[in-house]
């Protein structure tokens, strides 16, 4: 009996760890305008043109998203910027947001995007912004590198802020990292949304 038990131990704890170590699934990135809000169920017209269902969590978060420029961006800012790279191998920003205090340190680095074909997000420390033609010139410290970004005048610049579930109405533009289940089900604990007009460009 008692090596019956060990083993159904041994068993056990086999399973839990390959269940801890089963790699998760890759995020899916959700850009679009709300269909509707039930509960706890989002659906998403996506910018690709079918609906997506994200099941949110039970106490998921809203954010805004409140309009800045780029003379708000001060060195020792943790910020975030997709871009493509130009002609030259240069970075051109796309977009840039700023986090907050709560998120400094969150995803840093660089790494592929999907804004658009070929973008790039860097999650970085700003070190110095210097003016330029046009526009300016970010530099910016990343746990792996550095980088130089060019932020065109033109370039959407935006900041978290508070936000509810009221800003999840229907049209409202809204952007959700979500994880799909085994099923492929999408589940996601927090929405970023547009408000007064100002949309999420990441």
């Amino acid at each position: 009996m008692f090596r019956v038990l060990v083993a159904a131990s041994l068993v056990l704890l086999m399973a839990g760890s390959a269940l801890a170590q089963a790699p998760q699934s890759p995020p899916t990135r959700v850009r679009g305008t709300v269909e509707s809000l039930d509960g706890q169920t989002l659906v998403v017209k996506s910018r690709e043109g079918p609906l997506v269902t994200i099941a949110l969590a039970p106490n998921f978060a809203v954010r805004s998203v409140l309009a800045k420029t780029l003379a708000d961006i001060k060195a020792g800012d943790y910020v975030a910027s997709t871009s493509v790279r130009d002609r030259e191998g240069k970075l051109r920003a796309l977009e840039l947001h700023i986090f907050s205090d709560a998120q400094r340190g969150q995803s840093e680095g660089q790494f592929p995007w999907d804004l658009v074909p070929d973008s790039i997000m860097t999650n970085a420390f700003v070190t110095g912004i210097a003016a330029a033609p046009q526009g300016g010139v970010m530099k910016v410290r990343f746990k792996d590198g550095e980088a130089e970004v060019i932020v065109p005048s033109d370039t959407p610049v935006v900041a978290y802020g508070a936000g509810d579930a009221s800003l999840l109405k229907k049209g409202a533009t809204v952007f959700v990292i979500a994880r799909p289940d085994a099923d492929g089900k999408l589940s996601a604990p927090a929405v970023t949304a547009e408000k007064d007009g100002v949309k999420p460009p990441m």
